[in-house]
């Protein structure tokens, strides 16, 4: 049975932009097209002017797929893609990229291949980070919606402070829980991913 990457990125680590984002990242999304790109671009230029306090990086104001599922989400809409992205986003405006983003990954499976491979990245994982309500609606995704489509979940760098929040997730994955794997980030490159097909955030 052929199996598909699916990086899933701080997924139960509260993003620092939008508050309570959690983002779920299929890393053979196509680029956006040219005119999407210029839209993107106008966005990420306001944000920098209007907002240069906010955080960079992954799930930030400069980055591309979260500023770009906004616009779609605001029918393009440059200005209401900006008044979203700097506003505190409810449980539903998650769940609705979560549903989104795991379509998008399933869709782009290639021909043969079944299972998703989850990876939540843990590095520099605090108590106040959990996202338990967010993290029961994707174990839902899964387990009523997808199911038998999760191969594989890593829990990378888990820190003892994870330990907790772990104990009360596990009862939660049911029959899932036997795919998880404690792992740290170089065991994802050699292990998960070819040279060049290994995530920014874990390579070197």
């Amino acid at each position: 049975m052929m199996t598909a990457s699916c990086y899933f990125c701080r997924s139960v680590v509260r993003a620092p932009l939008l508050k309570s984002r959690s983002a779920v990242r299929c890393q053979s999304a196509a680029p956006p097209g040219a005119s999407d790109a210029k839209l993107v671009l106008e966005v990420k230029e306001r944000l920098a002017r209007e907002n240069p306090g906010l955080p960079t990086g992954r799930n930030g104001r400069d980055d591309d797929d979260m500023v770009l599922w906004f616009l779609k989400d605001r029918k393009f809409s440059v200005d209401e893609a900006v008044s979203k992205l700097t506003k505190t986003q409810d449980p539903v405006e998650n769940q609705k990229l979560c549903a989104y983003l795991v379509e998008k990954a399933v869709s782009r499976l290639p021909s043969g291949a079944e299972n998703i491979l989850g990876i939540f990245d843990l590095r520099g994982f605090r108590v106040e980070n959990g996202d338990l309500q967010f993290l029961k609606f994707l174990i839902d995704v899964f387990y009523y919606y997808y199911p038998k489509r999760l191969g594989q979940v890593l829990f990378v760098d888990a820190p003892f402070v994870f330990q907790p929040m772990w104990q009360v997730v596990k009862p939660l994955l049911k029959s899932y829980a036997s795919l998880v794997r404690f792992c740290d980030a170089e065991t994802v490159r050699k292990e998960y991913f070819k040279e060049e097909t290994v995530p920014l955030d874990f390579r070197n």
